[in-house]
């Protein structure tokens, strides 16, 4: 027994030699493997952007935040302000909706704001700046509220003082809400601060 052992190191060491592996006494350590930072990003281009559009930010779920990356949304020139507002708040939707890039997938960036969100403005008896949904807030996510409500606040589809008026079709009820920096950090969480908003 001990001889057929003996006889078969040569050919394990010849075997592990056709793989590839050497064998070696001095230990190694090459650290760990390079990862990619996670939602780190290069700036885009803004005077690129600007030729193909308004630039807007929307804010994207990364980890367990939101943060805010750039876009473009198009606006006819001349358009009254009234319309403006429903134009780029449905372009916003829309840029929610779409797949993150591949740059952006691979950072991990990901949307929770379903496709086919629709957007109109105020109905006779609503606030000037009031828009509203094809669907009502209280059905979406909280992800996909927090997503809406933190990138409307800070738009030219709203009084841009970090609220949005927010409703579901056919005149039902309103609600102002607030993106918060705890919205912000914990979109899953925590829903943003809201308050029942009556009629002009």
């Amino acid at each position: 027994m001990t001889v057929r052992r003996l006889l078969a190191l040569p050919l394990l060491g010849a075997l592990l030699t056709g793989c590839g592996i050497r064998a070696t006494e001095v230990p190694t350590d090459f650290g760990a493997a390079p990862s990619r930072v996670p939602c780190s990003l290069a700036g885009p281009d803004v005077a690129t952007q600007s030729s193909r559009g308004v630039p807007v930010q929307v804010f994207l779920l990364c980890g367990a935040s939101l943060v805010a990356v750039d876009r473009t949304v198009r606006v006819p020139e001349g358009t009254p302000d009234a319309r403006r507002r429903v134009i780029v708040a449905q372009g916003l939707l829309d840029q929610l909706a779409a797949s993150p890039s591949a740059a952006e997938r691979s950072a991990g960036y990901t949307t929770s704001v379903p496709g086919a969100l629709g957007v109109r403005g105020p109905g006779p008896k609503d606030p000037e700046d009031t828009l509203r949904l094809s669907t009502p807030p209280s059905r979406l996510t909280s992800y996909a509220l927090a997503q809406l409500v933190c990138t409307l606040s800070d738009s030219a589809a709203t009084e841009d003082d970090g609220s949005v008026i927010l409703g579901g079709p056919d005149g039902s009820p309103l609600r102002r809400y607030e993106c918060t920096d705890e919205v912000r950090d914990r979109p899953g969480t925590t829903e943003p601060p809201s308050g029942e908003v009556t009629g002009t």
